[in-house]
């Protein structure tokens, strides 16, 4: 049956020995006083918390989803409760700055935390999922009024976030949207407008939400230069309701414990956040936490997904193992069978190394904002803008696919409901689409970032990827070689792009495949440089890795070189599709 058991020694692995972050957050004030031992501390209360009050949430939830009943939305059961004890134990200010009540822990904390909260229960985690992206947003942008009225119930997490973008004809393309705010006499905004697919938009976890909102204001201009953002709560400050409503909760294939609601705000007051028509540079911090956080999302199904797999395969007994010899012997276990064998290791080599690269980007965030180096500061923002995109798309597709390969092993029972990995399957699929789709992400790596600046910022990322890497460890060589022509794709497309504008719109997608994969490669030769140390030898767990690390560059490197092809395939223009002729 279906469990969730937690990664511990996993994720300590990557923090302590492969990413050496405990000495790295001593050269840091604000994490100076974190030791190794602090990490594992939190880490260890994080994976009782998921396993034991999360976890045993998680398939109810599925079968009863959310319900609507005059405009209130109930949760399923247990949703609540645990919820609570979320919040009496401190985890929504983890990783929030101690001056704004938070704990002031690093950020890759606070990954591995989510990382367990969504593989336990996805549905669940949506809810708390937006509030760090809210505090970002409202410590940033918000005005002191507001911070003092709002900030702290968020950052404790007393009272849940939304962020209201999408609107019926406007998903991607936020310049569409129409919702519009306008002026009060008493510098509130009253806000008119229907937003759609807004998760937790409401829900009996909390008092209040605190429900951000992008819209127009009367003046201004057509396009993304013309959003403002705005916080209007379910609850004003003197407790009457707001004028926000609830007018659907959405019957979806997945997470049917998270609430995504069909929100109408129908002159709702609220109060400007940020500069006006900047509302999506204010919302960009939450935009940014939030992708981050789906990120995490798919590598957490892919890791549940690994591990319940592992433990069917060697429990399902089927067939004789062809390299058994023993042709009188009962039926062996599915694990020693190669088909099964071959996905179950693919899955790992994708899962920890993933682990990795996500735990490296939550790193560069710390950096970014804490180190007192400006050069350092610079360097790590533009490493996680790039990484931002390719982790969104790179992890959740892998989350979808090494769902399904997990169903695979479990054959005709992982088609069952009673399995549970059917329900894996169905809730890992959203994360592709939300938060911007994977496709989207592509563009966003490709084109707005890749290609509008000459492939500057992209280059140099690869540059301090490839001096990162153990050159003369094994497989040092093979990662470098795949940076190498990773940038000679890079370099080549945005010098056709000049005379062919749609070739990155056709290429982003394997371009980023490539990036992630190629990003998994250097993440394992960076692992088993460590793993085959000489105070390791002998030792089942490091040997696991140097395995692990072995298999990547023997089978992942022909997908690599596949994601290569394709992308010069793009070269190629596509032909039009007319629309189907009627019969």
């Amino acid at each position: 049956m279906w469990q969730y058991e937690a990664p511990l020694r996993d994720m300590r692995y990557v923090i302590e020995d492969v990413l050496g972050l405990p000495a790295q957050w001593a050269s840091l004030p604000a994490f100076a006083d974190l030791d190794a031992d602090t990490a594992r501390q939190v880490l260890d209360e994080a994976a009782r918390f998921a396993t034991e009050v999360l976890a045993p949430t998680n398939a109810n939830g599925d079968l009863e989803g959310c319900t609507l009943a005059n405009g209130e939305v109930r949760t399923p059961r247990g949703f609540k409760e645990a919820y609570r004890a979320f919040v009496d134990a401190g985890w929504p200010a983890l990783a929030c700055a101690p001056e704004a009540g938070g704990q002031g822990l690093p950020q890759v904390l606070n990954a591995a935390l989510y990382e367990m909260l969504a593989a336990a229960n996805h549905a669940w985690t949506m809810y708390p999922g937006l509030l760090h992206g809210a505090y970002e947003c409202l410590h940033a942008h918000a005005s002191p009024e507001l911070k003092q009225r709002y900030l702290g119930n968020v950052v404790s997490g007393e009272w849940l976030s939304t962020m209201c973008l999408t609107e019926a004809h406007a998903g991607s393309d936020l310049g569409l949207l129409s919702t519009r705010a306008q002026p009060a006499a008493d510098g509130s905004y009253r806000i008119k407008g229907t937003k759609i697919f807004i998760s937790g938009g409401e829900q009996d976890l909390t008092d209040n939400i605190v429900h951000l909102v992008l819209a127009r204001l009367p003046d201004a201009p057509a396009g993304t230069k013309g959003i403002s953002l705005f916080l209007a709560p379910k609850f004003l400050p003197d407790g009457t309701r707001n004028a926000v409503r609830c007018d659907g909760v959405e019957k979806k294939m997945g997470i049917k414990g998270s609430a995504t609601c069909v929100m109408a705000f129908e002159g709702a007051t609220g109060w400007l956040v940020g500069e006006p028509n900047r509302g999506l540079a204010a919302m960009f911090a939450m935009m940014n936490a939030a992708r981050l956080h789906v990120a995490l999302q798919g590598l957490a199904h892919a890791q549940n997904a690994h591990r319940n797999a592992l433990v069917y395969a060697h429990e399902r007994l089927q067939s004789r193992a062809p390299a058994r010899g023993d042709a009188q012997g009962a039926a062996d276990p599915i694990v020693l069978h190669p088909a099964m064998r071959r996905t179950l290791l693919r899955q790992r080599v994708l899962v920890e190394g993933s682990r990795l690269i996500a735990y490296e980007a939550a790193h560069l965030i710390d950096l970014a904002e804490q180190s007192p180096d400006a050069a350092v500061r610079e360097r790590a923002h533009e490493q996680a803008a790039l990484l931002t995109p390719v982790l969104k798309a790179f992890l959740t597709d892998n989350g979808f696919a090494l769902a399904s390969e997990a169903l695979q092993v479990f054959g005709g029972h992982g088609y069952t409901h009673d399995w549970g990995v059917e329900q894996c399957v169905r809730d890992a699929r959203i994360a592709m689409i939300y938060e911007g789709t994977n496709q989207i992400q592509a563009i966003d790596l490709v084109v707005r970032k890749l290609v509008a600046d000459g492939g500057r910022k992209y280059a140099a990322w690869l540059e301090a990827l490839a001096a990162g890497l153990p050159v003369a460890a094994r497989h040092g060589p093979a990662a470098f070689e795949q940076l190498r022509l990773l940038g000679e794709l890079a370099a080549d497309v945005v010098a056709a792009s000049r005379e062919d504008a749609e070739l990155p719109f056709r290429v982003a997608d394997d371009l980023l495949r490539a990036t992630g994969l190629a990003l998994v490669a250097q993440a394992w030769a960076r692992a088993e440089a460590v793993s085959s140390r000489p105070q390791h030898a002998g030792d089942a767990f490091h040997l696991a890795k140097c395995e692990s690390a072995a298999h990547c560059f023997a089978h992942l490197r022909p997908e690599f070189e596949h994601a290569l092809a394709q992308a010069r395939a793009g070269w190629q223009p596509l032909a039009r599709l007319a629309p189907p002729e009627a019969a």
